[in-house]
């Protein structure tokens, strides 16, 4: 006779209630809209941004449980931003910036940053929690599009620390097992990043993508953030790197 699972007939998302939910790069975008949705399915938010300022403004107008600010590329910060939380049941590490510029132009400790900001700080943020990580709580990654579909236009640093971030998460999720980890891999979001990265270019970009994508649109922050919470909150969802791009890998 088959074992009934426990949690059949329940969405994943309750998966999520009395967890304690630490979310870097969690006060704008993808990032702030994961914060809500999870908060909305009934955990304990914590975020983490650059800039205590905004941090607090996105903890207090949202609801969430606690803000901190902190640069991930800084050990000392990130540790310290994280030392007074007792338990962590899911970490998600969505900082970065858009890293851009030809290897042969570009200054050196600039295009660092691509791999200081998503590789090394996701190992600082880690090592600093150890064992106040749930055994059976998740870590969640961000790639991106460029990790498979790299271009010319000096993106080739964030493109390989995109792809890192992918293969760093598929080692941990045998080195930190029975630890969940996962990789969100976004495609064309309209976040506040593309507005930073394009300036006066983004409507004429947008225009572009509207007329070339299979849905004729661009993701939002908040169907980007469901990805983060369902990576969260099912159980089985481990080792993988999940695509949400609309179809734009097709075209």
């Amino acid at each position: 006779m088959s074992k009934v699972n426990p949690a059949a007939g329940v969405g994943v998302a309750n998966q999520l209630v009395d967890r304690t939910v630490v979310i870097v790069g969690g006060t704008s975008g993808i990032g702030l809209s994961a914060a809500i949705q999870a908060k909305e399915a009934g955990a304990k938010v914590i975020v983490i941004g650059s800039n205590r300022e905004r941090a607090a403004e996105a903890a207090t107008q949202n609801g969430l449980d606690g803000y901190r600010a902190a640069d991930v590329t800084d050990s000392v910060q990130l540790e310290e931003a994280l030392a007074d939380i007792p338990h962590v049941d899911h970490l998600v590490l969505l900082a970065g910036s858009f890293i851009a510029g030809k290897i042969l132009e570009a200054d050196i400790s600039y295009l660092k940053r691509a791999f200081d900001e998503r590789v090394w700080a996701s190992i600082f943020a880690i090592r600093a929690l150890g064992d106040r990580l749930a055994k059976d709580g998740s870590v969640t990654f961000i790639s991106g599009v460029l990790a498979d579909r790299p271009n010319g236009y000096g993106t080739s640093v964030l493109a390989s620390a995109s792809a890192a971030m992918e293969a760093l998460a598929r080692g941990l999720t045998l080195e930190l097992a029975p630890r969940r980890v996962n990789t969100l891999s976004p495609g064309p979001i309209d976040t506040p990043l593309l507005k930073k990265t394009l300036g006066d270019g983004r409507d004429a970009y947008v225009e572009h993508l509207e007329a070339t994508l299979p849905l004729h649109r661009l993701g939002t922050a908040e169907e980007a953030g469901a990805a983060v919470v369902f990576l969260m909150a099912n159980g089985f969802m481990n080792g993988t790197t999940l695509k949400i791009d609309g179809g734009a890998a097709l075209v």
